[in-house]
């Protein structure tokens, strides 16, 4: 990420984003397990300049789009925000079994098992829709790369996708290659 906008309007750069990520993401050890860092990015989302920052960000990202997909769940708040900033519109990436049917759905392998994405079949068309996806997180990448399927298999033109932290150790950036991928912060 190179720049971002002021909620006024002022460009700042990557480095004020980072900045803002760092005062605000509160870290906590040993969560959901021993041994893991837990980013929680609850606060910078309920801080007023660090959701202006953030949507900021990724509206520049998302520029261009018809359509943003937010991820079930962090993804909405972000993907409603941006899309708002755009004026353009937000579909919701669900969990499997959240919609009424009929439904197209993914579903993709955890380090744990399964779990399946959807999106509405009918009400939406998506064929010829630039799409940019949005969400939290990017670890291992299969959460982003289901939803990148699901979206193509629809019609949707995937140009890109835009995270607030990449935890890049965990190769989810490989997995959903060539996807253009760009994060706030990298940890």
């Amino acid at each position: 990420m190179t720049s971002a906008s002021e909620p006024d309007g002022r460009r700042q750069g990557a480095s004020a984003v980072a900045d803002v990520l760092k005062a605000l993401i509160r870290e906590v050890p040993d969560f959901p397990e021993p041994g893991i860092q837990f980013k929680d990015l609850t606060p910078v989302l309920a801080d007023r300049h660090g959701l202006a920052v953030i949507t900021a960000a990724m509206a520049e990202i998302a520029e261009g789009a018809d359509l943003v997909a937010g991820i079930d769940a962090r993804g909405f708040l972000l993907g409603g925000a941006v899309a708002h900033r755009l004026g353009i519109g937000v579909l919701a990436v669900r969990k499997g079994g959240k919609l009424p049917p009929p439904v197209h759905s993914e579903t993709y392998t955890l380090e744990y098992g399964t779990a399946t994405l959807e999106i509405p079949a009918d009400g939406i068309d998506l064929a010829g829709r630039r799409v940019v996806i949005i969400d939290d997180v990017l670890a291992t990448g299969g959460t982003l790369a289901a939803a990148r399927s699901l979206l193509a298999a629809s019609g949707a033109e995937v140009p890109a996708a835009a995270v607030v932290l990449e935890l890049p150790g965990l190769g989810g950036r490989e997995k959903v290659a060539p996807l253009q991928v760009t994060s706030l912060q990298t940890v």
